[in-house]
């Protein structure tokens, strides 16, 4: 469990500035803050260094020198820095962009209970918060309609488009290569690495269907049993999946306090006194995030005459990585307007084929244990 969040800057005539530490008791000395610096000055790159000075375990991350940025993670020895750089390079962006007016101070607390969060995420979480970040969006919308693009160009593009502040192009796309969203290679003739997509993201609301057929076990009194019945099928009945809607759903599986009360939701209907026992395993703003989950139309509250109240799945969602097929079209349309080389397509092709065979493979030993 991380210790501490440091952000500071270096200043030539001052050297090393903390801008803002949490929680404040942490402390660190010049000469611990002059060893990160000095570090990641060696490189002169973005990226994040891990090193252990005394008893301190460090994960620190270099937002380049444009900005000039370091957001140091104080870890405890037995903590691994790696499982947390996928966080500091979500995070780095976020303080990037409010540093105007040291907007970013404010959000320190938050940023550091989101980032000590990392290594426990599980799969869905991971997804849902490398689809919510709108620069990997970005690079995944435009795969969507070329199914590869240069490496190079990819760069040149996101630094003309995106006009907020940093990329660390490099750090998004290793991020989707771990995620089995995008594979990078080298074609023979080709000035640089190609990026190609092999699995695409798909999100959309689905009914709670293990409610629906019996409320009742789920907790849910009877006298409630046909309104919840009829909510429901009214919400479906009206839902068209958008893109404004799936970033909705997005912040609330991005959301560590909300994540948490959807997973009890998901398994049981309950009340507000159920809900209150969840402060224990961090949800310290509960009324916020009910209000969130009621606006997202997540939840519906059923209140009996005795005004207990009662806490129901409207609306669940699906959120997973597919095969792209219809990639096969865009290849087609790409090969026939010639505005790809041959060789790159063929290795596309190539690349998911082995992409369909892995998935069938592992399907196939899926069904089997």
């Amino acid at each position: 469990m991380p210790i501490g969040l440091v952000v500071m800057k270096w200043d030539d005539r001052a050297g090393t500035e903390i801008l803002s530490k949490y929680p404040e008791e942490v402390f660190l000395t010049e000469k611990t803050l002059m060893q990160v610096y000095s570090t990641h000055e060696y490189s002169g790159e973005s990226g994040m260094i891990s090193l252990m000075i005394g008893s301190l375990n460090i994960a620190s991350y270099f937002t380049g020198p444009e900005n000039g940025f370091y957001i140091l993670l104080l870890l405890n020895l037995e903590d691994d820095p790696d499982a947390y750089e996928e966080g500091l390079i979500d995070i780095s962006r976020i303080i990037l962009q409010n540093v105007e007016e040291d907007e970013f101070i404010k959000l320190i607390p938050s940023l550091f209970r989101r980032l000590s969060m990392y290594p426990t995420l599980n799969t869905e979480q991971r997804l849902a918060l490398t689809y919510h970040d709108e620069i990997k969006r970005m690079i995944i919308n435009r795969l969507r309609d070329e199914g590869v693009v240069s490496k190079s160009e990819l760069m040149i593009w996101l630094k003309d488009r995106y006009k907020q502040g940093f990329v660390d192009v490099d750090g998004v796309i290793m991020e989707l290569i771990k995620r089995e969203i995008v594979k990078e290679s080298s074609v023979k003739g080709m000035p640089s690495e190609l990026i190609f997509l092999i699995k695409d993201v798909v999100l959309m609301r689905v009914p709670p269907v293990k409610f629906l057929s019996n409320p009742t076990d789920r907790g849910l009194p009877s006298q409630f049993v046909d309104n919840y019945k009829a909510d429901v099928k009214s919400y479906f009945q009206n839902y068209r999946p958008t893109e404004g809607d799936n970033l909705r759903v997005l912040d609330i599986l991005s959301n560590p306090q909300v994540y948490e009360t959807l997973r009890l939701l998901r398994t049981v209907v309950v009340s507000r006194n159920d809900l209150e026992k969840l402060r224990k395993k961090g949800v310290e703003d509960l009324d916020d995030v009910l209000k969130m989950l009621w606006d997202t139309q997540i939840v519906q509250v059923y209140r009996d005459e005795r005004g207990k109240e009662y806490y129901a799945l409207l609306s669940d969602f699906y959120l997973d990585l597919i095969f792209p097929k219809y990639l096969m079209n865009v290849i087609k349309t790409t090969y026939d307007q010639k505005s790809k080389a041959d060789q790159v397509l063929i290795e596309y092709l190539t690349v998911l084929e082995n992409t369909y065979s892995n998935l069938k493979s592992q399907a196939k030993a899926k069904s089997k244990s």
